[in-house]
């Protein structure tokens, strides 16, 4: 992950909009506050980092560049302390500003960010400040609204393909068409963990395939899901829970990630509107009580049942 780590704007794979956008505060000498947020893996460390790679030289950064992540203390102390002297000090031999990075800044207490806000708005002139954060209702409003906000989204699979095989083509791993496929679905988005599944999987199996991507992260797999959805439509009660019961212990797999893998079936078949309505109310009561911290057994009958009650609903209008 860190071996392909973007180094330059220009190798960033998405997001082209905040780019241009931040590349033009940068060329025009006009960098506000920044405030990244979005979901984890989708390059906001990577296009900051990258910003002060193009601001400073090698050898200025460390003297221009504070970054403080959410594994260093930040507690209101270092605000006062470290940050505000880094802040209050110009350079004498450079133009421009300095730039603080505080990662993962939602980790950051109240009392911090709120005495943060006075040292941004006092420090403008020759620092700016950079907040990177997973989610945005964590940072007080009062920081929000000195900073310009980018929203990172999940990445889409047209821009996480290329850049995967990329990384495929450079370390040389066996690949297959739908082991490729499985990674960009698995990590919905985030680049990092698709790397990092790409990783595991080339070492414990070589050869990365879809079912070997499926195993590695402990995933059910697809013909797995087809098994349990027809036993659940087509067995008996007690020989459907016999027979998932026992392909749960065999593959270790938890109700959680079957329920989800089921849902996305049930789209799929074609029941009658008001039944499906039905049979997803209970889902998600299931998935809810399953939040919970309840029983598996039971939410594992409770959820071959609505199957089942399904199922004779079908048979009746029909």
């Amino acid at each position: 992950v860190e071996k392909y780590r973007p180094q330059a704007l220009s190798e960033l794979v998405s997001h082209r909009d905040i780019l241009s956008t931040v590349q033009r505060f940068i060329s025009e000498d006009r960098l506000p506050h920044l405030l990244l947020y979005g979901p984890p893996g989708t390059g906001k460390t990577s296009t900051i980092l990258a910003c002060a790679r193009q601001l400073y030289r090698d050898r200025e950064f460390g003297s221009m560049v504070l970054e403080l992540n959410a594994s260093d203390d930040r507690g209101i102390d270092i605000v006062r302390g470290p940050i505000l002297s880094f802040a209050s000090t110009r350079t004498i031999f450079k133009k421009g500003f300095k730039l603080v990075i505080l990662d993962e800044a939602d980790a950051m207490t109240q009392d911090a960010q709120n005495a943060l806000r006075r040292v941004i708005e006092k420090f403008t002139e020759n620092t700016r400040f950079c907040l990177i954060c997973n989610y945005l209702s964590r940072i007080i409003p009062a920081l929000q609204s000195r900073c310009t906000r980018f929203r990172f989204g999940p990445l889409t699979p047209e821009l996480m393909v290329p850049r995967l095989q990329h990384v495929i083509l450079q370390e040389g791993v066996d690949v297959t068409e739908d082991g490729l496929k499985a990674l960009v679905t698995l990590s919905s988005g985030d680049m990092r963990r698709a790397l990092n599944i790409l990783q595991s999987t080339s070492m414990a199996f070589g050869k990365v395939t879809e079912e070997n991507v499926y195993t590695c992260t402990g995933h059910p797999l697809k013909s797995d899901i087809a098994n349990i959805l027809d036993w659940m439509l087509n067995d008996d009660f007690s020989t459907a829970y016999r027979k998932i019961t026992e392909l749960k212990t065999l593959k270790g797999l938890a109700l959680q990630d079957i329920l989800t893998e089921i849902h996305l079936f049930v789209h799929r078949v074609d029941f009658p509107p008001s039944i499906r309505i039905q049979l997803l109310i209970k889902m998600a009561d299931i998935e809810y009580r399953l939040a919970a911290g309840t029983s598996e057994k039971i939410q594992l009958s409770s959820l071959i049942a609505a199957f089942q009650v399904t199922r004779d609903l079908v048979v009746a209008e029909a």
